[in-house]
């Protein structure tokens, strides 16, 4: 038994995926980030292969992405995050053209070209208003854990406007709407209404177009797909385990990189039907 395994050092997660020699998933892992990323991803890997039944021995390749990807001495490759994210979303739905990556620190909006290839794309990382961070420190104000934000947002009836391009004066707005009495719920959907409304401007940039595949923690919330959706237009993919996408892409180029070096120029295959792109990071 041997393995790949793409490895993404993120701000908040660390996630792991793992591909065996026919390039079919086999174990995905996600912890926390802590300050020695090479002890996280280690820590990430391990409970990957645990899952798997493998050991460290097996895993013959490994390529690295995110912001700690330089970081991790006993990398094979590095790779960015905006590759990575491309190639994942393109091998869970293939008919993808456009990528909206929300991660802690930066949303990244990225057009694809044939095969999940990289044609352009824009990157807002200046102020977390338009990130995952602003989400987890609206939670913290309001009192709500992260994971419950998406279906209060799918509860409201009255989103409040939330404009300000700026993370301190949104804060001050989401303040200023509790003081006036409204409900969390639809301060939680105006939120995210605001997320969708920069991600919609990022992606108009490249070139809006379907289908669009929605990664990242961020896209875990169904408040804020359902915001996106209604954004932007058209149908929203989403896979099962939206957050370790970025990491599949790396597995896939470390597949392909590693049976590139054994002499064999084989394609990872594509997930086929909607079927196996909601279900194949699960299994």
């Amino acid at each position: 038994m041997s393995f790949v395994a793409g490895i993404d050092i993120g701000s908040r997660s660390t996630k792991v995926v793992l591909l065996d020699e026919s390039s079919r998933i086999c174990a995905t892992a996600l912890v926390r980030t802590k300050p020695d990323f090479p002890a996280v991803a280690q820590e990430a890997l391990a409970v990957a292969l645990a899952q798997a039944g493998g050991s460290r021995q097996d895993v013959k390749y490994i390529a690295t992405t995110g912001l700690g990807r330089y970081n991790i001495p006993f990398r094979d490759l590095q790779i960015t995050e905006i590759t990575c994210a491309a190639r994942g979303a393109a091998f869970l739905f293939p008919n993808t053209k456009c990528v909206l990556d929300v991660g802690g620190q930066s949303t990244r909006a990225i057009k694809l070209r044939e095969k999940g290839r990289v044609k352009e794309f824009k990157q807002n990382d200046k102020c977390a208003a338009g990130s995952g961070g602003f989400l987890e420190r609206a939670a913290h104000y309001l009192e709500i854990p992260v994971e419950d934000l998406g279906q209060l947002s799918l509860a409201a009836n009255d989103p409040q406007n939330i404009s300000s391009v700026c993370a301190v004066l949104a804060e001050s707005e989401i303040i200023n709407h509790v003081s006036s009495g409204a409900k969390i719920e639809n301060i939680i959907r105006g939120i995210h209404n605001s997320l969708a409304s920069r991600s919609k401007g990022l992606l108009s940039r490249v070139g809006l177009e379907p289908e669009v595949t929605f990664v990242g923690g961020v896209a875990r919330q169904s408040g804020m797909v359902q915001a996106l959706q209604e954004t932007l237009g058209v149908p929203v993919n989403v896979s099962e385990s939206p957050d370790t996408v970025v990491a599949l892409g790396a597995a896939l180029l470390a597949w392909q990189r590693y049976q590139k070096l054994q002499g064999s120029p084989a394609q990872p295959a594509a997930a086929n039907s909607s079927r196996d792109a909601a279900t194949a990071l699960r299994n």
